[in-house]
């Protein structure tokens, strides 16, 4: 089974650990944006990556990847298994992503996911979706990236169906990609009730999983914001308070979250909430400490905001 992760025009499939990027690769790799604001701060090298876990994953409650808890993650996915030879070494590669993307290398962390095969999944995704949603300006190759990280957080869901983080990306990258199409694509297609659904599930496995409640709130503001509050309403079952009621369970999860903070002013402003209740959320978001890049994207994000 070949596991496909497309970032702009080049099919790229899942090299083995070992395997050296190809000149194709690299180039492709360099149209990516870069992380603008430094990283040496977010880059928990050693121990501190293991120090620093609880933290940086509070909002989706991933383990920390070394062999025990991957071989845990194994064992209850034992399709997923067949494709992980040597969990020592698939954890060290996992470290090494997850690294990469905390620090703002999102697309080393893609690649570095990808070397070590399905298990890399959910971080390459992760990677690619911040990188989409935050740092790329070019519409056709963010919908690109967005397409291809559905269908391969999609094929994941084969090898990995109880990994609430393998749902948790596949809804994730849902919302993004109903965000660049049509309402009536999103309906036809079904992709709205496979959005609900695996961030559904995502919460049946994991119950504190304050990033999927967030992901809810998003797409609801998202329906909202196409559809006007009384037909989304009405006929998608999208209302203002669902918005503010996933994004007030996801805070109380986890409430110094500057991603989530900024998550919410955004949906609320999408779904028309209050200027007084957004600004209010801006303020929290900007006087947060970022922990990694993403966080720091947000509190820049959320500072800009505010002027």
């Amino acid at each position: 089974m070949h596991l496909t992760f497309d970032w702009s025009t080049n099919l790229r499939r899942i090299r083995p650990p070992g395997t050296a990027t190809t000149d194709a690769d690299d180039a492709q790799r360099g149209r990516w944006k870069r992380f603008p604001y430094g990283d040496r701060v977010y880059r928990y090298c050693g121990a501190a990556l293991s120090g620093n876990w609880s933290r940086l994953h509070r909002g989706d409650r991933e383990v920390y990847p070394d062999a025990g808890n991957l071989a845990g993650l194994l064992r209850a996915n034992p399709a997923l298994a067949a494709h992980v030879p040597d969990p020592a070494a698939a954890a060290v590669g996992l470290q090494a992503a997850w690294r990469a993307y905390h620090a703002g290398d999102f697309a080393d962390a893609v690649d570095r996911g990808l070397a070590t095969g399905p298990a890399g999944i959910v971080v390459a995704a992760r990677a690619a979706l911040v990188h989409a949603s935050r740092l790329e300006d070019d519409p056709l190759r963010r919908a690109e990236i967005l397409r291809e990280t559905v269908a391969s957080s999609a094929a994941l869901l084969e090898l990995a169906p109880n990994w609430a983080n393998a749902w948790f990306v596949h809804g994730l990258a849902l919302v993004g990609h109903c965000r660049q199409v049509p309402l009536v694509t999103t309906l036809a297609r079904g992709l709205g009730s496979r959005l609900r659904e695996s961030l559904r599930r995502t919460l049946q496995l994991e119950p504190q999983h304050a990033d999927a409640h967030a992901a809810l709130g998003i797409h609801c503001a998202d329906v909202i914001d196409k559809a006007g509050a009384m037909v989304g309403a009405l006929t998608h079952g999208a209302r203002r308070e669902a918005v503010v009621a996933h994004f007030e369970a996801a805070r109380a999860l986890h409430p110094q979250s500057p991603v989530l903070l900024a998550d919410y002013a955004r949906a609320l402003q999408r779904a028309g909430g209050g200027a007084g209740a957004v600004q209010a959320l801006w303020v929290d978001a900007s006087a947060c400490q970022p922990a990694d890049a993403l966080e720091r994207l947000d509190v820049e994000g959320a500072r800009s905001e505010l002027g």
